[in-house]
């Protein structure tokens, strides 16, 4: 007891990479083949504090077959059993909550949401298939800190960020920072790990949050605001997305060139070309000290 234990599940944004339908110059190296670039599925990470009992932090529509691939997440005692005790969602977006539907065979564990995700949630009848009195739904205030199983302490905070594409109508397109998008901050051993898949800005608080933390796995959607406009296979910037851009003028290698811990970029956008081993924008990022996610990759503090 007392470490820090971090499984990246996956470290692909929504859809995956290489994308199902998608020809970009990235995905297009994937489809041939390319040994540059290697398939990731959507973002995700496994946390514990003792090796045995663990959290999930996000549940993305890849989540049965990163089950499958991460030993430690196996059932260990028939008749049924799991040592995924709880889940914590940074948000209510698809590919941050699509994954509980493969949670919904009557298996006991916590689900830590902001009033704002829970609400989500429950204005999706879907959701009803993790029954109520099996899976507990706990609200989760901002800035209160929270104890997890098998002894990590967590504490959600708010992160500027937009309502999930298909809240839209109802809740608008403005970024905020409110309940809607929040990050992580797990602490064990005297150890912070703080994870953030999506953050539309870095205000000064939560840069110097940020600062003295041992890791910080960041938003890494896109290398640049207009990617998507340019490979022609979106029509919004990043930030309309909720996502600041790695590079340019506000982008967050520049606004966090103060972090002192591990840096290390997750949920990329399948267009993003620091997927690409040597590629310029890789080693722009790796020359200022941060690493790329992969799937499976580990971190122990």
């Amino acid at each position: 007891m007392g470490r820090l234990i971090a499984i990246v599940l996956g470290s692909a944004a929504g859809g995956g990479f290489p994308q199902w339908n998608c020809l970009c110059p990235v995905c297009r190296l994937a489809w041939a083949g390319d040994r540059r670039v290697k398939p990731r599925t959507q973002a995700g990470l496994a946390v514990s504090a003792d090796g045995r009992t663990w959290v999930l932090l996000n549940a993305s529509p890849d989540l049965r077959s990163q089950l499958q691939a991460t030993k430690e997440l196996h059932p260990r005692h028939p008749p049924r059993e799991s040592p995924v005790a709880a889940v914590v969602l940074t948000g209510a977006e698809v590919d941050q909550t699509a994954g509980l539907l493969s949670l919904r065979e009557r298996q006991p564990f916590a689900l830590y949401a902001t009033a704002e995700t829970q609400a989500a949630l429950a204005q999706n009848p879907m959701f009803e298939v993790l029954a109520a009195d099996v899976v507990k739904r706990a609200t989760v205030t901002p800035g209160q800190s929270l104890a997890l199983p098998g002894g990590l302490e967590a504490e959600l905070f708010a992160v500027p960020g937009k309502a999930p594409l298909y809240l839209e109508k109802e809740a608008g397109t403005e970024t905020r920072a409110d309940g809607s998008t929040v990050g992580v901050e797990l602490r064990a051993g005297g150890r912070r790990l703080l994870y953030l898949p999506a953050a539309a800005a870095v205000p000064a608080a939560l840069a110097d949050r940020l600062k003295d933390a041992d890791v910080v796995l960041f938003d890494g959607t896109l290398f640049t605001d207009d990617e998507m406009i340019v490979t022609g296979t979106g029509t919004k910037t990043g930030r309309r997305m909720g996502h600041m851009p790695i590079d340019g003028a506000g982008g967050s290698l520049a606004a966090l060139a103060g972090l002192k811990g591990r840096r290390i970029y997750i949920h990329i956008n399948n267009t993003n070309p620091i997927l690409i081993d040597s590629a310029p924008e890789r080693r722009k990022v790796e020359a200022a000290g941060w690493e790329v996610a992969e799937d499976g990759m580990r971190i122990e503090l």
